[in-house]
């Protein structure tokens, strides 16, 4: 690699790389793991893959899945992972070096690695290097010569790899643990927190790759009568990138793919489940809340699936008709509204179930077309006095507020939200915050979270109204939604420390007792755990059940098995045959003294 001549040093590098796989002594790894370095360092340098190092890579992952006596040699258990990860790192930009790889024959091993032939970890680092090798035109038809198999797996895998990491990694104690998991994991850097927080963030990478791979196929309508199994479907609402894969959408990225073909939204529709994770996204401070969004509007536009989500999905989305800009989409709220209000015309002539559905989109309509309608034809004076009487009503909300009569205060901020201009964004959204409050302290969540939501939305830009978010983060709390009150939950912090013009930072201490409490609820293993639990408690009880029914035959082979001779009946009276004995006891006593 030195040699300043290139041609020499090219002819040499190759030469090299072909003998690497049939090299017996510890620097081995040494090579493997020097190869890696330069591939993690320089990804998009084409030199060593147009030298053949995914042939030599291919050669050792076959060797390290079929000769186990060399794979448990010196240190060549970490080839295998070595091998795949150098395999992704120099597919992962270079469409080039892509085709190199197809050529060279890595897929056949990379799928042997995916299957389980060896650890989740080198599970971990195949579906990155096949994801790259699904996403490039010239590459995916070599990858989809084995499209079934990879559908299959990359299902199974995303489905069950955080319960298979908990229980071969994360749940096991710290000295049964893999050795060269941890090596891989930790780097040389010691200590459980660290091996649990890289376990963590690698088990997630392995499910949103797994997802991702999947959506190479989606995208291209293949295989989507596989994907789109309801149990799955059900399974990918829980998968989430967000904290710790920032840049995937994880599940409802992939829900979204399959929303734009006919079978994904008749699949989608018919899971109520599916859609009320989706109606809750929708209403998040989530990043990917426009993805949930999206979801829904596609299922309303269809004639085939509106009728089918059309009650559940108005009764969350109804919220966000005065959304303006998100991220990069502009008149969010005007879509949703044409899609309600369509939607209600074609169900005029029959019966929705919600009742609560028609009346919001009544009061919609009236607060999009009528009022704004009386509001151009007031006078300026007209419109004045309208805006000094919202604020006496709020004034006397706030005094009944700080009163305690609860109910009171949020009648007067019903009254002034009436009247307010919609026009006036910024007066509006403190009367729907307050109110909201209100429905807290009421024990009413669902009122707290819709308006709460519509503050969030007239804000510039949505979601960052500090008041709101903590009030709709302590309502989700109370139902339970977790993971949208932890978001809430950290996006007023993030408000907080963007607000506070003091040197010292300050948080809020009620915040950080709910993020901890929701990270706790959150934790992407906690479902393998509580799973773990539930074995562990229904082995304890086989257990118990079958030492009580040993103690309890052994208790009936004392009472109604032979008696001994004590226990023998007497004969004729019984009195005087036990005084005969006694008799006898005492003279042989007498004897044997």
């Amino acid at each position: 690699m030195r040699e300043q001549d290139s041609p020499i040093r090219r002819a040499a590098t190759k030469e090299y790389l072909k003998g690497i796989p049939s090299l017996d002594s510890e620097e081995l790894i040494l090579v493997v793991s020097s190869l890696w370095n330069i591939a993690m360092t320089r990804p998009n340098d084409q030199d060593l893959p147009s030298l053949g190092v995914f042939e030599c890579m291919a050669d050792l992952i076959k060797k390290g899945l079929h000769d186990r006596t060399w794979l448990l040699t010196h240190q060549n258990i970490y080839i295998p992972y070595y091998a795949a990860h150098i395999i992704g790192s120099y597919t992962m930009n270079e469409v080039e070096s892509a085709v190199r790889a197809v050529d060279s024959g890595v897929i056949p091993p990379l799928l042997e690695l995916l299957g389980g032939k060896m650890s989740w970890v080198e599970q971990r680092v195949a579906v990155r290097a096949l994801g790259h090798l699904a996403s490039y035109e010239m590459t995916f038809e070599a990858v989809q010569a084995y499209e079934d198999e990879i559908i299959k797996l990359s299902m199974h895998l995303a489905s069950s790899c955080l319960e298979v990491v908990y229980n071969m990694f994360v749940g096991v104690k710290t000295r049964r643990r893999a050795r060269y998991h941890v090596n891989l994991l930790t780097r040389g850097v010691e200590g459980i927190e660290m091996e649990n927080q890289k376990a963590e963030e690698w088990a997630s990478q392995l499910q949103c790759w797994s997802i991702h791979l999947l959506n190479c196929f989606a995208i291209k309508g293949r295989s989507l009568n596989l994907i789109c199994k309801q149990e799955f479907l059900k399974d990918l609402c829980e998968m989430w990138g967000g904290l710790v894969n920032q840049s995937s959408p994880a599940g409802v990225g992939l829900i979204r793919i399959l929303c734009y073909s006919e079978l994904g939204r008749e699949s989608i529709s018919e899971s109520r489940h599916v859609i009320e994770n989706l109606c809750h996204l929708s209403r998040s401070s989530d990043d990917w809340q426009y993805m949930g969004i999206d979801c829904l509007l596609l299922l309303l536009k269809d004639p085939k699936t509106r009728h089918k989500v059309f009650d559940v999905a108005a009764s969350y989305i109804i919220d966000l008709f005065e959304l303006r800009n998100l991220g990069n989409r502009s008149n969010v709220g005007e879509g949703i509204t044409r899609a309600l209000v369509n939607n209600f015309k074609h169900h005029q002539n029959s019966e929705i179930e919600n009742p609560s559905v028609r009346k919001a989109i009544k009061e919609l309509r009236s607060l999009k077309v009528d009022k704004r309608k009386r509001e151009q034809t007031m006078s300026s004076e007209n419109l004045e006095e309208i805006r000094v009487m919202v604020n006496v009503l709020k004034q006397e909300g706030n005094h009944m507020f700080f009163l305690g009569q609860i109910e009171e205060a949020k009648l007067k901020y019903t009254e002034a939200l009436e009247l307010c201009q919609s026009m006036h964004r910024n007066a509006r959204v403190a009367l729907l915050s307050n109110r909201a409050q209100c429905s807290l302290l009421l024990r009413n969540p669902d009122s707290a979270i819709s308006d709460a939501t519509r503050a969030l939305c007239l804000c510039s830009p949505p979601n960052t109204h500090a008041k709101s978010l903590w009030y709709r983060s302590q309502a989700y709390d109370m139902i339970g939604m977790s993971k949208e009150s932890l978001l809430d939950c950290i996006t007023f912090i993030n408000l907080c420390i963007k607000m506070n013009t003091e040197n010292r930072l300050k948080i809020p201490y009620y915040a950080v007792r709910m993020i901890s409490k929701q990270m706790d609820s959150t934790w992407i293993f906690r479902a393998a755990r509580l799973k773990a639990l539930r074995t562990y408690r229904r082995v304890r009880e086989k257990e118990n059940k079958e030492k009580e029914g040993v103690q309890q035959r052994n208790k009936n082979y004392n009472i109604s098995g032979l008696s001994t001779i004590l226990e023998e009946p007497f004969p004729g009276n019984d009195g005087c045959e036990r005084k005969r004995i006694e008799k006898a006891k005492r003279r042989s006593k007498l004897i044997s003294s």
